[in-house]
């Protein structure tokens, strides 16, 4: 396939086809210039918009921007105040403030929000990824709309994203969405800067993010923020690899994701396979540490689709932590699955056998009832 394609479907057949939606809403769409004030008619036309997805069941992720400029505004900073403790103190105080304006423009349409702040270390190491996964997970079961933002008060230099377009590609990794929407203050990738070149086309259809492709974003000085688009292609790459379409479009609309529906100018970024696809790959991947030999019947509940609960499992062998790669294995020795354990081996070995209700009183403290949970298993 080429890397640029003519596009065969359309946005509005993607988005009904989705389960999941991870969006992400730059500073400049929330936070006006001018003022740094927040624009609460745009948020409210972007509140009805996810109220929409919500009604036509669709699970919704929002990666928001805008903690900083709403502090410093609060605070009075001046413009040459920019230290990490500046912006550091100010995000302490524009995530309350950021928190309270999705959760005024949500809570009448009947969603209920939840704050989530994480750092890149939070996707890098394996225990804190399975418990911001589960989180997330958690929430959309619910019924719950996530409001993520990067953990500006505690993140430094050496475990910040650095944007947030970069943290929505893993939010949507992490969360196993199908769609990541990167409402920008531009309608796509163009094959070149369009205001220095005439010539300069917006692609439709990324079906590959390749070297030219990469190379259509120009350097970090160059103008229109390009190296914004630079990022941008590095969370595409991210987002496609996880099996996620990610769409660019001009988000600087009254209702920005109404608008990418009815087939506003945007490019889309094809994904390598599906979300559920594309992880199983990543954990057959990966070398085991361990391996938990169960029973037949636990085999059988496998097949079916269920988690390992403790109570079929008869052995356990090696040493591992909670998040390491394991393989599963029958009776007979053969490996039937491979998985992140959910459990470090100390605590699976001395719960295993037992049922599930048993787990508080084995370990002293609640558990969670699967040893290790469907969805990070691949048979």
């Amino acid at each position: 396939m080429d890397a640029l394609s003519v596009p065969t479907v359309t946005s509005a057949d993607r988005i009904s086809a989705a389960r999941r939606v991870v969006v992400k809403i730059g500073s400049a769409l929330l936070v006006s210039a001018e003022t740094g004030r927040l624009r609460l008619d745009w948020l409210e036309g972007l509140a009805a918009d996810v109220a929409d997805l919500r009604a036509r069941g669709k699970d919704v992720i929002l990666v928001s921007s805008g903690s900083i400029a709403l502090g410093r505004r609060v605070l009075g900073l001046p413009a040459e105040a920019r230290s990490l403790e500046h912006n550091q103190a100010a995000a302490a105080v524009g995530q309350i403030r950021l928190a309270q304006a999705y959760e005024t423009v949500l809570a009448p349409r009947g969603i209920t929000t939840a704050q989530v702040l994480v750092t890149l270390e939070d996707s890098e190491n394996r225990r804190r990824y399975l418990n911001t996964r589960r989180t997330l997970g958690t929430l959309l079961e619910l019924g719950v709309v996530p409001i993520v933002n990067e953990n500006d008060t505690v993140a430094t230099d050496e475990i910040r994203y650095g944007d947030n377009d970069r943290l929505a590609a893993q939010v949507a990794s992490m969360a196993g969405a199908d769609i990541l929407a990167l409402l920008s203050d531009v309608d796509g990738l163009y094959t070149a800067d369009p205001r220095a070149d005439a010539g300069a086309c917006r692609l439709d259809v990324v079906a590959r993010i390749t070297p030219s492709v990469m190379a259509m974003a120009g350097g970090v000085g160059s103008t229109l923020s390009r190296g914004g688009m630079k990022t941008k292609l590095l969370a595409a790459q991210v987002a496609t690899r996880a099996g996620c379409a990610m769409a660019i479009s001009f988000g600087a609309v009254e209702r920005p994701l109404s608008a990418l529906v009815e087939g506003a100018r945007c490019t889309w970024f094809e994904p390598e396979g599906d979300p559920r696809a594309a992880r199983k790959r990543w954990i057959s991947g990966m070398k085991p540490r361990g391996r938990l030999t169960v029973d037949e019947g636990a085999i059988a509940a496998l097949a079916r689709g269920k988690s390992l609960l403790p109570a079929g499992v008869r052995a356990i062998d090696g040493a591992f932590s909670r998040g390491d790669p394991v393989e599963i294995a029958g009776p007979d020795g053969l490996v039937v699955a491979k998985a992140l354990a959910g459990y470090d081996a100390h605590e699976a070995r001395v719960i295993m056998g037992h049922r599930s209700d048993r787990i508080a009183d084995l370990l002293g403290h609640p558990g969670r009832a699967a040893l290790v949970h469907r969805d990070d298993m691949a048979l």
